[in-house]
């Protein structure tokens, strides 16, 4: 099953100049996450403006069907903050209830969590 990664492309970093920078910060972070997962199994990325988050920008979402979701906000866009995002989600991936144990979160990740999701019900 898919684990998607949806990045708020809209977010702007405290110091971001609309009059010097080509993209916006999530901008930036998208295209880092998006290089990140090519090739990756089971993983998607979507971009979507604004997940409301943006007094913690950069943010972006893992989601799949039937599993735990997350919200995790504060983000450099930086390619180390990428991988990170990008080896989280396909742990997500493998774990049949989205919950990945903290001993194999990648390090770069811990710190950045703002809310958990449990799955939509069927019914």
């Amino acid at each position: 099953m898919t684990t998607w990664i949806t990045v708020c492309d809209t977010c702007k970093r405290d110091g971001w100049d609309a009059e010097t920078a080509g993209q916006t910060d999530g901008e930036v972070f998208a295209d880092l996450i998006e290089k990140a997962s090519e090739g990756r199994k089971a993983i998607a990325v979507r971009r979507h403006s604004c997940l409301m988050g943006c007094n913690r920008a950069c943010n972006i979402a893992i989601q799949s069907k039937g599993k735990l979701a997350y919200t995790l906000g504060e983000f450099d866009p930086t390619p180390e903050a990428a991988e990170a995002v990008v080896e989280y989600a396909s742990l997500h991936a493998e774990m049949e209830t989205g919950v990945v144990p903290y001993r194999q979160w990648p390090q770069p990740i811990k710190g950045h969590f703002v809310t958990r999701h449990p799955p939509l019900p069927d019914k």
